[in-house]
């Protein structure tokens, strides 16, 4: 089996911050929440506020729209095309992609993919209220809630920060765009 992060490795960028200036472009009523997610992003950026305090507010713009699901197909189809081209060329069926992204935020695009299987973090999509963000060692946790006893082969990912899931995989491959280079030996 072969994992995936989402952000930067599949995607080109970060498709959940992209979702947000889409939203706010598209759906003007979302723009009440930009200036205390701009001020909570400056104090997330200084260090004096914690990142699940600033995503938490970030992904409460979510409660703003009508239909979060419409919204949600509507940027994918608008977006689809940020996919880097070596993922469409190695994708299996058995692939899993795991991300740091609200899971009902990547479950179209992981369909479109034909990814067998997505994990992130469970939030609400009317609220963006979440218990725990995939991300960094809570990625194993959510890996194996699914696959228990999983061996993974190959892993793929643009951040070091993914290292917990690195150490699970075979091999452990460093992505930056279109190009995959090896993971230096678990920073």
């Amino acid at each position: 089996m072969n994992v995936f992060d989402f952000d930067g490795t599949i995607y080109h960028g970060d498709s959940e911050r992209d979702f947000f200036f889409y939203c706010l472009k598209k759906y003007p009523k979302t723009r009440k929440k930009i200036p205390k997610c701009l001020l909570l992003g400056l104090g997330y950026g200084l260090k004096i506020v914690k990142k699940d305090k600033f995503k938490q507010y970030f992904l409460s713009f979510l409660s703003l729209l009508d239909d979060v699901d419409k919204a949600v197909i509507e940027f994918w189809d608008a977006n689809e095309g940020k996919i880097h081209k070596w993922y469409h060329k190695m994708k299996q069926p058995s692939d899993v992609i795991i991300s740091a992204s609200p899971e009902f935020f990547l479950k179209p695009i992981a369909k479109r993919l034909g990814a067998e299987c997505v994990m992130g973090t469970l939030a609400d999509k009317h609220t963006g209220k979440y218990e725990v963000n995939c991300h960094g060692a809570n990625k194993v946790v959510r890996f194996r809630e699914v696959y228990p006893d999983a061996q993974i082969d190959e892993f793929y990912s643009d951040r070091y920060s993914d290292t917990p899931l690195a150490k699970l995989a075979k091999k452990a491959v460093l992505v930056k765009g279109e190009r995959l280079g090896e993971w230096k030996k678990f920073k």
